[in-house]
Parts: C-alpha cells; sequence; structure tokens
C-alpha cells in the first residue's frame, strides 16, 4: 500500500510539472497571445521600433505605417523577425549598452509570429494608435536649415566607382552649435555614401608676405612617403607601400606619418554621414557639433552606376542647439592605412590604435570596412592596466553600418589607448568577396577595403558654457 502510495505520489508530482511547464510554455505566446490583430498589437510595436526606416520613400524597400501596406509583406516579416535578421543589430549584447539597440523582446517577436500564424487579421479601427509624427524625408525632424549642393550631378551609366567632392558655404556670419545633422542623398540609386565635412575659413594672407622656399630634396623626400595613389577619382593605396597589418605596434597607430593625429583639432571636422543603415546624427544634450562662422561644407560623396544616366543634388539638413552647449562632440577615425590582405586568407587580422591625451567620454562607435569585413572589436586599455571591450561586432555587415550610441558615456581617463581589431575574409568562401585571388590594400572603392573604427567622443575639461571653470580645471 505504501509503494503504490508513493507511486501515486510520483506520478501526480510528474504530471503538475509537465502542466505546470506546458503552462510555463504557451504563457511566452499563449492566451494573451490569441486572437492578435495589426491595430491592436502589431501597429504599436511597428511604431515604437519598425517605421523609422519602414515609411513611404525611406530606407526600407517597404512602408509598415498601415495595414494596407504591411499586409502583404506578413510572411516575410514573421521570416526576417523570428530568424533576428529584422530589425538590424551586430553588436555583441555582452558587451557596452545602446541607446540605439534595435532588437526586439522575445514578447514582440512573439507577438509578430503570432500574428501571421493567425492569419495576419486587421482588427478593430479603434484599437489603432495614432502614428507617430513623421517629417517628409527627414529622421532629425524639421531642420533649422539645409544646405544643398549648387547644382545637380551627372552621373555617366558605366565606368568605375567615383569619389566627388561638392563645397557648399554656410553663409554662417555667427558660430552655430549643431543639435542633429542629416546627410540625404538626392539619388539613392547612385549615391553609396556620404561624409560631410566643416571647412573652416582660412585666415587672412598678407598679400606682402613672401613664401619660404621649400627645398626640391625635401619636396621628393616628402613625396616618397605618399602611400596613396590616384586612380581615376579613386584614392587608392600603392601595392609596394610598407605593410603594417598590426598598427598598434606602429608610432602613430597604422596611419602612417602622413595620417597620423597631429594633435589638432580636425578631428572635430567631421559633421555627419550616410552609409547604408547608418543612423542620423543626433547629439546629447549639452553637447554640440560646431561649424564656425563662414564656414563651408564639403561632402564626399561615393558614387556607383546604376547603368542609367543619373542625376544627383545631395543636401545636410541641420537641427540647431537651443542652448548654448557645455561640450564639442569630436569623432576620430582610428584608422589603419597600411594593411594588406594576402590571397584567400580567411580571418586576416588588422589593428588600428589611438591614444587620448586628455580625460574624455566616448559617446559612440562605428566600425567601417568593405566587402571582406569580417568583425570588428573596440577596446579601451586604460593606464592603471585595466581594459575593456567597449563594442564587439562578431558579424560585421557592410550593408548595415550603425553608428553605436552608448547611453551612458564611457569615461576614458588621460592617456587610455583605444584599439580596434578587425578581421578579413578575403578567401572564396566569403560570397561578397570581389577577387579571392588578389592581394587587398586599403582604398576608397568597395573592392579594395577600408579599416576604420569611428570614435565620437567629448573633453572633460572642456566648459564651453562655463569658461571659467575650465580654465580653473573644474
Amino acid at each position: 500500500m505504501k509503494r503504490e502510495s508513493l507511486f501515486t505520489v510520483g506520478v501526480l508530482a510528474l504530471v503538475a510539472s509537465m502542466f505546470y511547464l506546458a503552462t510555463e510554455t504557451t504563457s511566452a505566446s499563449g492566451p494573451n497571445l490569441k486572437n492578435v490583430t495589426f491595430t491592436k498589437d502589431v501597429a504599436p510595436i511597428f511604431y515604437r521600433e519598425c517605421v523609422q526606416c519602414h515609411r513611404p520613400n525611406d530606407l526600407a524597400p517597404m512602408s509598415l505605417l498601415t495595414y494596407k501596406e504591411a499586409r502583404p509583406w506578413a510572411r516575410s516579416i514573421r521570416e526576417k523577425v523570428v530568424s533576428k535578421q529584422m530589425p538590424p543589430w551586430h553588436a555583441d549584447p555582452h558587451f557596452g549598452d545602446f541607446s540605439n539597440d534595435r532588437r526586439l523582446s522575445q514578447r514582440e517577436i512573439d507577438t509578430i509570429a503570432a500574428w501571421v500564424d493567425q492569419g495576419a487579421k486587421e482588427g478593430d479601427a479603434k484599437d489603432l494608435p495614432a502614428a507617430p509624427a513623421v517629417t517628409e524625408g527627414w529622421h532629425i525632424g524639421k531642420p533649422d536649415v539645409v544646405l544643398s549642393m549648387k547644382e545637380d550631378f551627372t552621373f555617366d551609366p558605366s565606368g568605375p566607382d567615383e569619389y566627388r567632392y561638392f563645397k557648399i558655404p554656410t553663409n554662417f556670419k555667427q558660430d552655430v552649435y549643431v543639435q542633429a545633422a542629416e546627410a540625404q542623398p538626392g539619388n539613392k540609386k547612385i549615391v553609396h555614401h556620404i561624409i560631410a565635412f566643416v571647412a573652416p575659413p582660412r585666415p587672412p594672407q598678407d598679400p606682402k608676405a613672401k613664401k619660404p622656399a621649400i627645398p626640391q630634396g625635401f619636396i621628393d623626400a616628402f613625396m616618397k612617403q605618399i602611400i596613396f595613389y590616384e586612380d581615376g577619382r579613386l584614392q587608392r593605396v600603392k601595392m609596394d607601400a610598407p605593410v603594417i597589418d598590426d598598427g598598434c605596434s606602429s608610432p602613430n597607430g597604422g596611419q602612417g606619418p602622413l595620417r597620423g593625429d597631429k594633435g589638432k583639432d580636425e578631428d572635430a571636422m567631421f559633421l555627419c554621414g550616410f552609409s547604408p543603415g547608418r543612423d542620423q546624427d543626433v547629439f546629447a544634450p549639452g553637447t554640440a557639433k560646431r561649424i564656425p562662422a563662414g564656414s563651408s561644407l564639403i561632402l564626399q560623396i561615393h558614387y556607383s552606376r546604376s547603368g542609367s544616366v543619373e542625376k544627383d543634388r545631395s543636401r545636410i539638413g541641420l537641427v540647431f542647439s537651443k542652448e548654448p552647449p557645455d561640450k564639442i562632440v569630436r569623432t576620430k577615425p582610428v584608422a589603419n592605412y597600411h594593411f594588406q590582405i594576402p590571397p584567400g586568407a580567411d580571418n586576416h587580422e588588422v589593428t588600428s590604435c589611438f591614444t587620448l591625451n586628455q580625460d574624455a567620454h566616448i559617446t559612440a562607435l562605428m566600425p567601417h570596412m568593405h566587402l571582406r569585413g569580417k568583425d570588428m572589436t573596440v577596446v579601451a586599455y586604460y593606464p592603471d592596466g585595466r581594459s575593456q571591450v567597449l563594442l564587439k561586432v562578431p558579424q560585421y555587415s557592410f550593408s548595415w553600418q550603425t553608428n553605436y550610441y552608448l547611453k551612458q558615456p564611457a569615461a576614458i581617463p588621460k592617456g587610455t589607448r583605444i584599439e580596434c581589431i578587425a578581421h578579413f575574409d578575403n578567401s572564396p568562401k566569403n560570397k561578397y568577396n570581389p577577387d579571392p585571388s588578389k592581394p587587398v590594400r586599403f582604398g576608397d572603392p568597395t573592392y579594395d577595403e577600408m579599416m576604420i573604427g569611428f570614435v565620437e567622443y567629448t573633453i572633460d575639461g572642456e566648459h564651453l558654457a562655463k569658461p571659467d571653470a575650465a580654465r580653473a580645471g573644474k
């Protein structure tokens, strides 16, 4: 009798545990995920997480603002969301906490999947929340000023890629501080990326002053050090230039004698950019980019051929700071220009470094490589011997060049070395590889490579709003 009782208790316990597990399993996608509709359950997710890109005439191929627009894509949406290909996010979640993290929660994923599995029903119109406000053509809201190329640029249908530079006078009579900036391509068929730089006005020159004579020997020696050459309108590294894969072992961190940090303020001259998957440039309250009075914007635009004659007139939108900022946001490209990837190499390592010479806070990080780019990690090596991974992108995608904004800026003491470690796949296994049989060097075109870790930061001792505090070292 006692044995039977024990057996009965065991069976009941097993049944109870199975019931509990079943309840737990269904709670994630169970009772509350019955009768899922677009208006009540899915639209809030799309509005919160997706329509920044999935809206009419924007980056994504379709809009998700309305049921009518989203319904034909239901099964494709389910596939991409369940596999976590969408929304795109490539940072390892174990390192860093980012304010623009696009990942959906498991609950959100389950909700979208249940909606599709249940027939992708529309639901009651009264359940539909208000659609987010959308400024036509702009992610930063309505700009305070829009600066455009002076005229259309006409691009021929065939030939290699080209990098073109366009100068746009700002006509600003005084210094302005930019809270948000957005580079907008005029023709997405041919514009691969835009980088906008600030070119301050040159100081007045004394016409009577004599220019110092430069010895020819100095000019010849200088020219020999230049590792780049012009291929049409493209800048490429010479194949016979010295090879330095471990840029951190070189005095200039991989940038070379002509590209190294001179300790000047030119790093602050990067304003904003457009590239596949990049977010708009928005700076935290109290920080801004500065455009000095009389400056011009220089647009570097990478054009790719479409097979047809195309025209482009790209532009930059600016939102000004409502109050004087306390700090300027600087952007440092931590690059290695000297590496060479051997033919067939499937995991070639390249490093670049930059040492901060003042106490600072890093606000954002962005890896940049081309089609052979495999992964990149950004590590801070502190003066006290500690190290910290600030960002790890284990599966880099050339199609999604995200600028990763830290939720809390990382405190970086003076003397900290920022190291970028990248790997490249130049093997036939890489389906995007233009030619695995050739060695690859740094260059503008996508069939060459790049290795740059962009670092945005502010200087702790800079206090524009309280200059007396800065002078006092507070």
